[in-house]
């Protein structure tokens, strides 16, 4: 859901000029900017190494809950293959911006209660080590899907028809996918004042993507 709201974004802004998009299945989306790799096992970038240098920023979106799926399969997914890819990134590509999807209640210090929690700070403490130009961690709370998007969990479906009421109640908290991706164009371009950001820094952030 999320990242097909930030490759859209990415498509549409005009200082970006060219997208790589590295999935396990097709976007279906089709744009001159736009070269995808289908690429099934996120634990070994080898094979396409040669397809990932020469690019200023990542923005990676891949994420799982971690209701419903072992402890063991939820840290591979968010610690692993977060790790093996910004590995060969930071490797290829030492000038990157590299924009991180984490979660608001991330827990950094890994004294969380909350496995999730826990998990995803491992994940963000592994990416500051690495020599990107700039490392950004983003923690949104809520995200209202972008109109028309089709791989939206349940959950986004029952709760989208009231952003409007949860806007007004925790402005804080929710946002637009489609600011999720100006925000990280926004890191891209021109930075942000701090590398971890909530919802709210994110929103600010954004604005800045058309500035």
């Amino acid at each position: 859901m999320v990242g097909s709201a930030v490759l859209i974004e990415c498509l549409e802004h005009p200082s970006v000029q060219s997208v790589l998009s590295v999935g396990r299945r097709a976007s279906g989306v089709e744009h001159r900017k736009l070269k995808e790799l289908i690429h099934r096992d996120f634990q070994d970038f080898s094979a396409i190494e040669k397809e990932l240098s020469g690019y200023n920023a990542c923005f990676f979106c891949l994420g799982v809950s971690s209701v419903g799926i072992s402890r063991e399969e939820y840290r591979r997914i968010t610690v692993e293959y977060t790790q093996k890819a910004a590995e060969a990134l930071s490797r290829l590509n030492p000038a990157m911006t590299f924009c991180f999807i984490s979660g608001a209640g991330t827990d950094d210090t890994l004294r969380s209660r909350q496995r999730w929690a826990r998990v995803k700070g491992e994940a963000e403490n592994l990416l500051k080590m690495l020599p990107f130009k700039d490392v950004y961690l983003m923690r949104p709370a809520y995200i209202q899907p972008r109109k028309g998007a089709e791989r939206v969990l349940w959950m986004y479906k029952i709760l989208g028809p009231l952003y409007g009421l949860w806007k007004l109640l925790f402005p804080n908290h929710v946002m637009r996918a489609e600011d999720v991706g100006r925000a990280m164009i926004a890191a891209a371009l021109y930075g942000a004042e701090k590398q971890t950001l909530e919802s709210s820094d994110m929103v600010h952030l954004a604005r800045r993507a058309h500035a």
